[in-house]
């Protein structure tokens, strides 16, 4: 009767040992190092923006150009003209030379019409006064905006050479009264000469008298 319970028991721890076993296994598994889990992940790649190229800075460019985009024609002139006024002698010719021709263009005209307007020689003044004529009756959309100034020039011009017209006369006028003042003044000097040389006295010499008591020689 024995025998069976002692069979049973045996089988039984026989089937319970694997558990045993596996149980302890998990227990004694190694627990993953802690750095393993916070790694941080990878870096994501930088996103490209493209850039739109910045406009050229304003004092790398040429004043009147930069004044041409930024305020239109008309203040690009004035800015110019502006620069131009000092200028006179050799500078001034060495930029009208450099303007050269300045074929139809009305703002090639207008800026070579206030170069000859600055030179006070009256055969520039008239072509100077040409060229604001021709920008004021350019029909073109470039010489448009140029007109009211034009006129304003036009206008300066005719006055300038009214002016100066009357200072040429002037000016004559006052060499021939200078001229006639001088021919006066010779007439003149002339006269007193005349005048001195009738007063001067006579330098002959007068013949001595003879003395009280003595007789006069005969002839």
């Amino acid at each position: 009767m024995l025998f069976p319970f002692v069979r049973s028991s045996t089988l039984s721890g026989a089937v319970a040992m694997p558990f045993v076993l596996l149980l302890a296994a998990c227990a004694t598994q190694p627990k993953p190092p802690a750095e393993a889990d916070a790694l941080p992940p990878p870096p994501a790649a930088p996103r490209v923006v493209p850039v739109e190229a910045e406009p050229q800075a304003p004092a790398t460019q040429p004043a009147s150009l930069f004044t041409l985009m930024t305020q239109g024609p008309v203040a690009a002139m004035l800015a110019y003209a502006d620069k131009v006024r000092p200028l006179g002698g050799t500078e001034l010719s060495a930029e009208i030379t450099r303007a050269g021709d300045p074929g139809d263009s009305p703002t090639a005209q207008m800026q070579l019409a206030l170069l000859l307007a600055q030179t006070r020689v009256p055969a520039d003044l008239v072509r100077a006064l040409g060229l604001m004529q021709r920008v004021m009756a350019n029909p073109s959309s470039d010489a448009q905006p140029l007109q009211p100034l034009a006129r304003a020039l036009a206008a300066r011009y005719v006055e300038q050479r009214r002016v100066e017209d009357d200072r040429d006369k002037q000016v004559q006028q006052l060499r021939e009264s200078q001229r006639r003042i001088d021919q006066l003044n010779d007439r003149i000097e002339a006269l007193r000469a005349i005048e001195r040389s009738f007063a001067r006295p006579n330098n002959a010499p007068v013949p001595a008298l003879p003395a009280p008591g003595t007789t006069k020689p005969p002839p």
